[in-house]
């Protein structure tokens, strides 16, 4: 088949006999997941940018529609975790076999402590370990562990009132560690002793509010840090910017208010400040409007950040992505747009 030009989207039969979710490529780019209201999970080889059709899987186990999928980092294994309507977490494993036909996926774990649909999943920064936070309509928010014994913790905590939409785990790069001086009890030659990493997420909830969580080590519990306040409808996600060690971190959240927030906190102990993305704004805006800040034309539903964290890309209910950056005057730009 002619490979397509740079640019040019190039369309997957997934075979899946409902309304597609979510889709998710690993860490190399090599696999494809798709979940579904058809209840299945689906993962692909991706050669040159298309799936193989020989290659597809079916996981099968899940009762209702599955909303989100998420890979391991591949330190872990070949490890996928889903979440569905009917309430639960499957954890899958892929197992290597010898020889053509042989090896196949696996449930690992099977996690049902949410009395409602868990609308989303992902995993913490490997440097963390093997953890996943899972967010469900009855209001609560779960982190399940991976211990060194080959079971599995969880905590199980109030999130938001109505139902939780989203989790988004902050990297696990200390914010400014590139920019700070290195520690003086260092002796030269040696590696200085690891900067030590919080656990610390943000969750999206129908409560129009996002709330960042961190663990406390000395009482072993989740505690909400800070409450970001500026949506006026339910947050329908939340995306944490990767961070090379810079002292600014990045949060954007999505709404069914039409808008999307980007929320910057420029050091440590400063406040979370917020900017709306403004749609209605030319490529290049005239500085110094006082208009109020446009709406996107359609419900937001998801926010997702570049590998290296500069760039935005903004799902729209109208079918639409948009591409976002921000230039050096610290104004956020649409780059791109795409339709679906």
């Amino acid at each position: 088949m002619p490979s397509t030009t740079a640019g040019e989207p190039i369309p997957i039969e997934t075979s899946h006999e409902d309304m597609i979710h979510d889709a998710q490529l690993d860490y190399y780019g090599k696999r494809l997941a798709t979940c579904s209201s058809d209840r299945t999970v689906k993962v692909f080889d991706v050669v040159d940018g298309e799936t193989q059709r020989s290659s597809g899987h079916t996981l099968k186990g899940h009762t209702g529609p599955v909303w989100q999928v998420a890979w391991a980092h591949p330190k872990f294994g070949q490890i996928l975790a889903s979440c569905s309507y009917d309430g639960k977490v499957i954890i899958w494993k892929e197992q290597q076999g010898q020889g053509p036909g042989a090896g196949g996926w696996t449930k690992i774990k099977e996690h049902t402590l949410h009395k409602a649909s868990v609308n989303s999943v992902s995993w913490a920064p490997h440097e963390l370990g093997a953890i996943l936070a899972c967010a469900s309509s009855d209001g609560k928010i779960s982190v399940l562990t991976f211990k060194n014994d080959g079971t599995w913790g969880a905590d199980v905590f109030e999130g938001h009132a109505i139902g939780c939409n989203a989790v988004s785990w902050a990297p696990a790069v200390q914010p400014g560690s590139l920019v700070a001086p290195p520690a003086s009890n260092t002796v030269p030659g040696q590696q200085p002793a690891s900067v030590h990493s919080v656990k610390r997420f943000a969750s999206a909830g129908c409560d129009n509010l996002v709330k960042i969580w961190g663990y406390r080590d000395d009482t072993q519990e989740w505690v909400a840090e800070e409450v970001l306040e500026g949506h006026t409808d339910w947050v329908r996600d939340v995306a944490w910017a990767p961070n090379i060690g810079l002292p600014r971190s990045y949060i954007a959240t999505a709404s069914q208010d039409k808008t999307v927030i980007i929320w910057t906190k420029d050091t440590p102990t400063s406040p979370w400040v917020k900017t709306p993305l403004d749609p209605s704004a030319s490529v290049s805006p005239t500085g110094g409007a006082s208009a109020p800040p446009g709406k996107f034309p359609d419900v937001v539903w998801r926010v997702s950040w570049s590998l290296a964290g500069n760039i935005l890309a903004v799902s729209c209910g109208d079918g639409k992505v948009t591409l976002w950056k921000e230039n050096l005057k610290g104004v956020w730009e649409c780059v791109s747009d795409m339709t679906s």
